[in-house]
């Protein structure tokens, strides 16, 4: 996936040097809420992250892998249907809550 930025140019427009390995990491800047920074901060403090930086690529792994999971469900609703109350029941009794 390429972001648009101004112009019609992706990040991928630019020239990398020759070193440039694209596993690499990029640094970038964002805003976020105090809050969101306080509570990385307490992460790393109480040793449930190694850095800020790996407790925001962590929550944005996070992320990906729901999006990703919520749309695949999707594309399986989108085949067979919704689940319906056989389904569901089948689920509870495979997950051990019945």
């Amino acid at each position: 996936m390429h972001t648009r930025e101004p112009g019609g140019l992706t990040w991928n427009s630019f020239p990398r040097p020759f070193w440039y390995d694209s596993g690499m990491t990029t640094k970038i800047a964002v805003s976020l809420p105090d809050e969101l920074v306080d509570a990385a901060r307490r992460a790393v403090t109480e040793g449930r992250s190694s850095s800020v930086s790996a407790f925001i690529a962590s929550a944005m792994a996070d992320k990906t892998r729901f999006d990703d999971l919520e749309a695949l469900l999707a594309d399986m609703a989108a085949e067979s249907g919704p689940p319906d109350e056989s389904d569901r029941r089948w689920a509870r009794e495979a997950l051990g809550l019945i």
